[in-house]
C-alpha cells in the first residue's frame, strides 16, 4: 500500500490509551503513514504526553514526532476543550526535507551547533514551533530563532505544564519543533481577533515600568478619549474588552501585537501594560469584536485563496484560547471558514496562550498554515 503524502485523524472521551489506538486505527496499516507525525492533545492529556508518542511510534511506524498539548484542540471540522482529545497529522516528506528542532533556549546558537551540517545544506525557510507560556524568555528565544536559522516560524504557546511539547519525546521549557527544507511549499497567513478604535500614540514617559505618558499628555486621559464617554465613565468595563496594540514596524498592512491591559492606576493616571515598553514606543488600542474578527478571517482566507486556488493539501491551524468557541460561540466558526475556502483537507491544531508568525508572539490571532 502506498504512503500517502498527509493522513488525519482524532478521538475524543476516554483514557489516553484509548484515544490513541482509535487515532492509530484510523490512520490505517502501520507502514503507510509517513515518517513524520505532528500530535496534539488538549491539558488532561498533558501528563501522558510521553506514552502517546510511544505507543503512536509503535504502532504506526513513524519515527519521528513534534507536537504539543493546548487548552483546546481542532480537527476536521470540530474543536475540542474541557476533555481528553487527541489529534493526529501524519506528513510523508523525503528524510533530509525536515528536521526536529530539540528544546532552543535563550542562546539559540548553542543548540543550533548539532544542526548546523543540515542547516547549512538545506538552507531552511520555514518551521512549526511550540513554546512553554511559563518561560519568560520564550519570546525573544523565537525572535532569536527565526534570525538564526533564517526561518519563517509559526506556531503557538502551549498549556502551562511541565513537558508539554514533544521533540521526538516530551520536553518542557524554551522553543521546540520541527524546520523543513525550503523546497517543501508552503502558504501561511494571520488573522486578527481585534480591532483598532484609536490611531497610533507614541509612548513619551514610563513610571514604575507602566505607561505615564502618551503623546505627552497624561496616558489615562488619552486611553479615556479612545474609548469613547461611555466606557471612559466606567472602566470596569474595559477589562477583557479593550486591549493594547503594538504596531510592527515596517508592515504593509496595519499588522499588530495584542497585549493585554493589566491595570489602570485612576490616581496617577497610568497605565500597565503586558509588555516591556521604553519611552520611544508607538502603542494603539484595540477591542475584541467577533464581527470584524470574522471579517478579518474572511480576509485572510481570501488572500490565501487567491494565491492558491484549491492547491491546499493539508492545514495546520493555531488560534488564541480567548478565541474560537470564547469569542465566535459554538459550531468550530473558524475551522468551518478554512474547509469553505480549501475544502475537506486533513486539517488540526490548537487553541494556545499565544501565537507565533514569523519572528514574533502574537495574542489573539489565528495562524494558519497550509501545505501546497
Amino acid at each position: 500500500m502506498a504512503m500517502e503524502e498527509f493522513l488525519v485523524a482524532h478521538a475524543a472521551g476516554g483514557d489516553w490509551a484509548r484515544l490513541a489506538r482509535q487515532c492509530s486505527v484510523e490512520l490505517g496499516p502501520k507502514g503507510v503513514c509517513g515518517n513524520l507525525g505532528l500530535l496534539y492533545v488538549t491539558e488532561p492529556l498533558a501528563r501522558d504526553l510521553s506514552s502517546i508518542v510511544t505507543f503512536l511510534r509503535e504502532t504506526t511506524g513513524v519515527p519521528h514526532w513534534v507536537g504539543a498539548a493546548a487548552p483546546g484542540i481542532c480537527a476536521g471540522e470540530a474543536d475540542f476543550f474541557d476533555q481528553p482529545a487527541l489529534a493526529v497529522l501524519t506528513c510523508n516528506f523525503a528524510p533530509d526535507r525536515f528536521h526536529v528542532l530539540p528544546t532552543v533556549g535563550p542562546d539559540v546558537a548553542v543548540t543550533l551547533v548539532g544542526l548546523a551540517g543540515w542547516l547549512g545544506k538545506t538552507q531552511p525557510r520555514f518551521g512549526i514551533v511550540h513554546g512553554d507560556p511559563q518561560d519568560r524568555a520564550v519570546a525573544p528565544t523565537i525572535s532569536a530563532l527565526a534570525e538564526a536559522t533564517s526561518c519563517f516560524l509559526v506556531g503557538a504557546l502551549t498549556a502551562g505544564q511541565s513537558e508539554a511539547q514533544v521533540a521526538e519525546v516530551a520536553v518542557g521549557g524554551g522553543v521546540s519543533g520541527v524546520l523543513f527544507a525550503q523546497d517543501v511549499e508552503v502558504a501561511t497567513g494571520l488573522t486578527q481577533g481585534c480591532s483598532p478604535i484609536s490611531g497610533v500614540h507614541k509612548v513619551t514617559r514610563i513610571a514604575d515600568r507602566a505607561v505615564a505618558e502618551l503623546d505627552g499628555r497624561p496616558a489615562l486621559e488619552v486611553f479615556k478619549e479612545d474609548v469613547g464617554e461611555v466606557l471612559a465613565r466606567d472602566l470596569s468595563r474595559v477589562a477583557g474588552y479593550v486591549h493594547a496594540a503594538l504596531p510592527v514596524t515596517g508592515s504593509d498592512t496595519g499588522d499588530y501585537m495584542v497585549r493585554n491591559l493589566m491595570g489602570i492606576d485612576v490616581e496617577s493616571g497610568r497605565l500597565a501594560i503586558g509588555e516591556t515598553l521604553v519611552a520611544g514606543d508607538q502603542i494603539m488600542f484595540v477591542r475584541r469584536d467577533p464581527e470584524s474578527a470574522k471579517k478579518d478571517m474572511a480576509r485572510m482566507l481570501s488572500q490565501l485563496k487567491g494565491r492558491l486556488g484549491d492547491g491546499a493539501k493539508a492545514a495546520v491551524y493555531h488560534s488564541c484560547v480567548a478565541r474560537g468557541p470564547h469569542q465566535f460561540g459554538p459550531g468550530a466558526v473558524e475551522l468551518a471558514m478554512i474547509r469553505d475556502a480549501f475544502g475537506d483537507i486533513p486539517l488540526i491544531g490548537f487553541f494556545g496562550n499565544g501565537e507565533i508568525s514569523h519572528n514574533r508572539l502574537y495574542g489573539y490571532t489565528g495562524v494558519l498554515t497550509l501545505f501546497v
